[in-house]
């Protein structure tokens, strides 16, 4: 399975989106802080986390005895870049050619 696969699986579950939310929000959290937030048991928590670091979504650091969660964005940034950018330029190219259209014909009328 390729590394953009991996992604788009672990982004596939509600459950770890929530997870990549949790983070987001607060960076560095330990399985204990995220399991508080979670409606699942502390198991299902662990192999999300472990789906997520395959996927490169979650890196982990140690802090002595503590094993501290933090959401990684560049695999997001680089679907975004692939993906989503290319269609979000010609949106607002699109926009920015209305805008001009509608300049214009707002001028010819005085």
């Amino acid at each position: 399975m390729s590394d953009i696969d991996k992604v788009f699986k672990a982004l596939a579950d509600p459950g770890r989106r929530r997870l990549l939310d949790l983070l987001h929000q607060d960076n560095g959290q330990t399985l204990s802080a995220l399991c508080e937030h979670m409606d699942m048991t502390r198991q299902a928590v662990t192999q999300h986390l472990q789906q997520l670091e395959a996927a490169n979504l979650v890196a982990v650091v140690w802090q002595g005895r503590e094993k501290l969660h933090y959401l990684n964005p560049v695999p997001l940034h680089e679907i975004h870049e692939r993906w989503i950018g290319k269609f979000e330029r010609a949106r607002l190219g699109a926009l920015h050619d209305l805008k001009t259209q509608l300049e214009r014909d707002g001028h010819d009328k005085t």
